[in-house]
């Protein structure tokens, strides 16, 4: 299973991500969580401590690492396109409540279309985890799919956007659903979080394709007692463990069908 979680900072796609990969870690799966988001907080929703998020280094921000794999360097500024990869999750992803959390960071540019060293590594990462890896793999990624390429979206289960009830929310779902069909993926799906009532949900019914939605997340006031204290929601709300588990077994269902 590889899935991709999108959304505007603050909707909490992170808070679903993590709890989707307990989930699946809770199954007895070998789960891979990669965090390619430039706030790069999934591991406190996974369950890292402060202290042990604080030794980790984003793989985008490993220059020594990227010099080798690559070959560039101030000098030279040739360098391979198809840098090796496939032994980054095992020397680099650290594990927490049965969770691989791999921190690729993300490439800061001034625009769009960078090619340089560190987006080629983080092109490529994503691709070997989607493509080769065996683990189920989840990508908390930034509103953009700008580190995806065709290649890598073939081996997609599925593309998630994560929104609120909210027209600045449901335009970001249309713009990824956007970005998603440049590279041939016809399914985006939505999941709907700090939905609070009836309104909320009939809101996101008119605006989103009844196919498009895998369901709700209502409101919780435990999430963001988890956040306070900087520990999983999965362990602190057990409503929407089971909302997200209702999701997970849609997901899981459409992936088989």
């Amino acid at each position: 299973m590889k899935i991709a979680v999108t959304g505007k900072g603050g909707v909490g796609k992170t808070t679903f991500a993590a709890t989707l990969a307990r989930l699946y870690a809770e199954e007895g799966k070998n789960v891979l969580a990669a965090d390619v988001d430039p706030d790069a907080n999934l591991g406190l929703a996974l369950g890292f401590s402060d202290e042990e998020l604080d030794r980790i280094v984003p793989i985008t921000k490993m220059r020594k690492l990227i010099q080798e794999r690559t070959g560039a360097d101030e000098t030279n500024k040739f360098f391979r396109i198809n840098p090796k990869v496939d032994d980054i999750p095992a020397l680099y992803a650290k594990s927490c409540n049965g969770v691989k959390l791999l921190v690729l960071g993300t490439v800061e540019t001034g625009g769009s279309g960078c090619v340089c060293p560190e987006h080629v590594m983080l092109k490529r990462i994503i691709n070997h985890l989607v493509l080769r890896s065996d683990d189920v793999v989840i990508l908390d990624m930034e509103a953009g799919l700008e580190h995806l390429g065709r290649g890598t979206t073939e081996g997609m289960d599925q593309f998630v956007v994560v929104i609120e009830p909210g027209a600045r929310s449901v335009q970001t779902y249309r713009n990824v659903k956007r970005l998603a069909d440049d590279l041939g993926v016809k399914q985006v799906k939505v999941v709907a979080n700090k939905v609070r009532g009836t309104e909320d949900e009939e809101f996101i019914k008119s605006k989103i394709p009844a196919e498009d939605l895998l369901g709700f997340i209502h409101y919780n006031s435990e999430v963001i007692d988890a956040d306070r204290q900087g520990k999983s929601p999965y362990d602190f709300s057990p409503a929407v463990k089971a909302e997200i588990q209702k999701i997970k077994e849609k997901i899981d269902e459409e992936a088989n069908c």
